[in-house]
């Protein structure tokens, strides 16, 4: 687990070993360890080291071929390189070390770009062909791995973090507007747009290639749910949990402290009893996990971690957050460098600052959620949908606006939730669910955003994105698509984002079983009644929790879901409320460019009354105004005021 960076130098005006070092101690943090460059005529590459694997010199990167042709920078693990070690070794090859990195490089050698097709892990790397004079960048499937890049026309800049690329002064640095309305209504900017104008993120399962003709960019995977299977649900739990204790054992190797996050809901915790049991299977010691709680009971999941903990003897640690929040805020916002507005980044801090105390690499339940669909919003959608076909379109698109409309004239809790879904009723499948996956209702930001603002995104919507996600989903039915399109978006651009932003933080790696492809495209082939049960009144992860059973008990397979979730509400009431007041109101540029102040201020007083919980859109503008002040200085606020 590592940072990478780099540049081509076609014109011999992208510079030199001053600013790789710039760009490589950018990321310091995801990689102490150590490191390196390589720069000759044509290309530069960085990499900042954590060691996992193969803890000698041996591994430093980047590292070259063996023939010395190929030369390579790269950030991740790959869980299955001791088994296409072994082949080429029997094949003839030699090897110089242990690492995976080598594993990679033999396969590209002999493969090309199909050597991806044979890796199993997560990855973001970079192959330069000295011979062809050719760059090859790839991401992996599920997007665990960052990658940022700019090209400009002839040269390629790139890097594992935005920040990273921003210590070139090369790059552009312009706000884009559209952007800034996709993160108030995702809380993340979906890729490839960052918040930067001409600098994207590589989408997961792309690879770009750089020659003499010019970028290139290519998908050479995605998920597919057209090939359901016709097996029992016998059969399904058997498979299912043999792949997935294969994954779950795969990602417990390392030459390093290995331990796991438990959260005391259903995935961690079934993650954390797979461990338990690989470990005693092999006499190892036992499992080291760590939990995040907090003073508000209804947001504690500790007492849950805590039985799990108990029944499977791991060596147990605990934080409770508590007064943190405050004096850590700036810092831990810091490492994100796009507006990021997820709250629970910050409980994912403090669990990867404890585990980081404790391990190296930490295994975690990311993915069952959006695999088995274990989300609230899917039993919400599923409702809506079914509703939906009970009307026809004319009604639906006619009537329920006006009833709508009607009732958001009554500011009680009824009709508000009458309006909600009177709304959603009226609009499309796909319409309906990003109304069910956005934070920030279409009302609060016409309400919020000034004329200028308006002017610039005339014809543009956030709802393009899950729209146009889900339409490209093949499944079968209106699971599979939001399954898909949350996959697609929400997955690689919220939850992975943040878990590798706070665990990189910390120099921490963190790996999850549960996303790993094999069983990501298994699961795809799963009928959907048996990830979102009807039989069993709209049962979320049913056959996830039915592989668990024999693990897990009751209280915790079935209590309600709650997520990582925070007390945000009463956060900016009391102890980030000075914090939130101060920069929401006594900056000069930021929000101010987007928003009218006094509808701010609206917000802000009606949540401090109590009249309204507004947590959701004033921690985003926070989180928004938080990012322009560590990221944006006097020039970039006056080209983008400028940019009309």
């Amino acid at each position: 687990m590592c940072g990478i960076a780099g540049f081509s130098r076609f014109n011999n005006q992208a510079a030199s070993v001053e600013m790789l070092n710039k760009m490589g101690q950018a990321i310091y943090h995801r990689g102490p360890d150590a490191g390196s460059e390589y720069l000759d005529v044509d290309i530069a590459l960085c990499h900042r080291r954590l060691s996992i694997i193969d803890l000698s010199e041996a591994g430093t990167q980047p590292m070259h071929s063996s023939d010395e042709r190929y030369v390579i920078a790269f950030n991740g693990e790959i869980y299955n390189f001791q088994e296409h070690r072994a082949a080429l070794v029997k094949s003839g090859y030699q090897f110089n070390t242990h690492t995976d990195t080598e594993v990679i490089l033999a396969l590209y050698s002999l493969e090309g770009e199909k050597c991806l097709d044979k890796l199993n892990g997560m990855f973001a790397f970079a192959i330069w062909d000295k011979q062809d004079k050719s760059l090859f960048i790839a991401r992996d499937r599920m997007g665990k791995k960052p990658l940022y890049y700019h090209f400009d026309g002839q040269n390629l800049f790139f890097a594992s973090e935005l920040k990273s690329l921003l210590a070139v002064n090369l790059i552009p640095q312009i706000i884009r507007t559209d952007a800034v309305y996709d993160f108030f209504a995702y809380q993340y900017i979906p890729d490839p747009k960052t918040i930067f104008e001409d600098v994207y993120k590589l989408e997961p399962g792309h690879f770009l290639t750089l020659d003499a003709n010019g970028l290139n960019k290519k998908q050479y995977w995605d998920v597919t749910f057209a090939h359901t299977l016709d097996k029992s649900e016998e059969t399904f739990k058997n498979e299912l949990t043999e792949l997935t204790k294969s994954c779950t054992q795969n990602r417990m190797i390392s030459d390093v402290p290995l331990g796991a996050f438990l959260s005391g809901g259903v995935d961690s915790s079934g993650v954390v009893a797979m461990m338990s049991d690989i470990a005693k299977e092999k006499g190892d010691k036992a499992v080291t996990t760590c939990s995040i709680g907090f003073d508000e009971k209804k947001y504690n999941e500790t007492e849950f971690a805590q039985m799990v903990a108990d029944k499977y003897k791991t060596d147990h640690h605990e934080f409770t957050v508590h007064q943190n929040v405050e004096d850590n805020l700036e810092k831990i916002v810091s490492y994100f460098d796009e507006p990021f507005a997820d709250p629970s980044l910050v409980p994912t801090y403090f669990v990867s600052e404890l585990a980081r105390q404790q391990v190296t690499v930490a295994v975690a339940g990311d993915g069952g959620d959006e695999v088995f669909a274990g989300y609230e919003k899917y039993s919400v959608d599923h409702l809506e949908n079914k509703l939906r076909d009970k009307f026809p379109a004319w009604l639906r698109k006619g009537l329920f606006p006006v009833l709508a409309k009607l009732a958001g004239c009554v500011p009680l809790t009824p009709f508000r939730r009458a309006k909600s879904l009177l709304t959603s009723l009226s609009v499309d499948p796909a319409m309906g669910f990003y109304i069910s996956n956005s934070f920030m209702k279409d009302e609060t930001w016409q309400g919020l955003v000034n004329d200028k603002t308006k002017s610039q995104l005339a014809g543009y919507h956030p709802s393009q994105i899950t729209i146009n996600t889900y339409n490209k989903a093949d499944g079968p039915d209106h699971i599979a698509k939001i399954l898909y399109t949350d996959m697609k978006t929400y997955l690689p651009g919220g939850i992975l984002v943040k878990v590798d932003r706070m665990s990189m933080a910390n120099s921490l790696e963190v790996r999850a079983p549960i996303l790993d492809f094999n069983l990501v495209e298994y699961a795809a082939k799963i009928p959907s009644k048996f990830k979102f049960n009807t039989e069993k009144g709209g049962e979320k992860k049913y056959i996830l929790k039915e592989i668990f059973k024999p693990l897990l008990s009751d209280d915790i397979l079935y209590r309600k879901k709650m997520g990582f979730s925070v007390p945000l509400a009463n956060w900016l009431r009391e102890e980030i409320k000075d914090i939130a007041q101060e920069r929401l109101f006594n900056r000069e540029h930021g929000l101010k460019d987007y928003f009218k102040p006094e509808a701010i201020n609206k917000l802000w007083l009606e949540h401090q009354s109590g009249k309204a919980d507004h947590s959701s859109p004033i921690w985003s503008m926070l989180m928004f105004q938080m990012w322009f002040d560590n990221y944006a200085n006097e020039k970039l606020a006056v080209t983008e005021a400028n940019n009309d």
